[in-house]
């Protein structure tokens, strides 16, 4: 079995006062292979995004712990947590998160500067990545021009600019058309199997339903766990 590289222990999240408390995860614990293909399921409102984005690091824990690649990240200070994100994590939202003064090529570069990479690197690798998912003849269209199925592939490109172990997506299909879906799936498919640790929030049954490993999370609990 390969390496877990996602890990959480006892993962506990609570919002609100404390007079008016709302608890979204109630004591989670997952562990995650390195190179899986797994989604998240369950009802809305019952703490499936939450876990993504601590597994993330785009939040910190009320209590326990999230390990990427066993680093435990609920303890890291900001700086060294968004070093952490910005090399071995690409995020994927359902409503794509494009920068619309820009262009999709420099979409994709945004996401390199933090490693200082020079302009000229940052423009080669984002063309290579437009090529991977389809769409080298829309590298100087805005977001404005292009279609929904094709911003969530830019946003997919700009996910991958740093070429990131782990590659989450919060309902990545969830606000686009049959024809638009069928098109990002299989750029996802095609990513996961050139070696990627893929973890998708979805409540598409049919994507769930290809998954190596599903999590049903359901009044912020693990309520089942499935190996496919």
């Amino acid at each position: 079995m390969n390496k877990t590289i996602i890990k959480t222990e006892n993962l506990i999240k609570t919002y609100g006062s404390s007079a008016v408390k709302t608890q979204a995860l109630r004591g989670v614990n997952i562990e995650i292979p390195k190179g899986s293909f797994s989604c998240i399921i369950g009802p809305s409102g019952h703490g499936k995004s939450t876990l993504l984005h601590l597994i993330g690091g785009l939040d910190k824990p009320t209590e326990g712990n999230v390990f990427i690649d066993d680093v435990n990240i609920s303890q890291l200070r900001d700086n060294k947590l968004a070093k952490l994100r910005a090399e071995k994590i690409g995020f994927v939202f359902q409503f794509f998160n494009l920068l619309q003064n820009l262009t999709a090529l420099e979409n994709i570069q945004t996401a390199m500067m933090f490693k200082k990479t020079s302009q000229s690197a940052q423009r080669e690798k984002a063309e290579e990545l437009l090529g991977l998912v389809g769409l080298s003849d829309k590298a100087n269209a805005k977001p404005s021009q292009l279609s929904g199925g094709q911003q969530q592939r830019v946003s997919i490109a700009r996910a991958l600019s740093n070429d990131p172990d782990v590659l989450l997506m919060d309902e990545p299909t969830g606000n686009l058309d049959s024809e638009s879906e069928e098109e990002v799936l299989k750029h996802i498919f095609e990513i996961h199997k050139a070696g990627k640790t893929v973890v998708i929030v979805t409540h598409n049954n049919e994507l769930a339903q290809k998954a190596e490993m599903i999590f049903e999370v359901r009044n912020g609990k693990i309520n089942n766990q499935f190996f496919c």
